[in-house]
C-alpha cells in the first residue's frame, strides 16, 4: 500500500481566541454585577451596551468602582461570578 499523502495539514492545536472584545479587570478587587445587593445586575448576557454604560463595580478598598465599557456591542459571556476576587488584567466579559 502507498503511504499516505504528505501534503495533509495537521490539527490546529492553538486555542482560539475569543470573538470578540475582552473586557479585563483594571485593578485588584472583588466584582459585583449589580451597585447593591438586591439590586438588578447592570448587564446580562444578550444585552446591548455602548460606550460608557457600566458593566459591573469592582470594590476595592472600601471603595465601590464602577467599571464602563470602553466599546460598544452585545455582552456574548460574563466570565466572573459575583462576589469573586478578581486579579489586575483578569478577563471579566465578553463583548462582540
Amino acid at each position: 500500500a502507498a503511504p499516505a499523502p504528505a501534503n495533509v495539514a495537521p490539527a490546529e492545536t492553538v486555542p482560539a481566541e475569543p470573538a470578540g472584545h475582552v473586557v479585563k479587570a483594571p485593578m485588584v478587587g472583588t466584582f459585583y454585577r449589580a451597585g447593591s445587593p438586591g439590586s438588578a445586575s447592570f448587564v446580562e448576557v444578550g444585552q446591548s451596551v455602548k460606550v460608557g454604560d457600566t458593566l459591573c463595580v469592582i470594590e476595592a478598598m472600601k471603595l465601590m468602582n464602577e467599571i464602563e465599557s470602553d466599546i460598544a456591542g452585545v455582552i456574548k459571556a460574563i466570565l466572573v461570578d459575583n462576589g469573586q476576587a478578581v486579579e489586575y488584567g483578569q478577563p471579566m466579559f465578553l463583548i462582540g
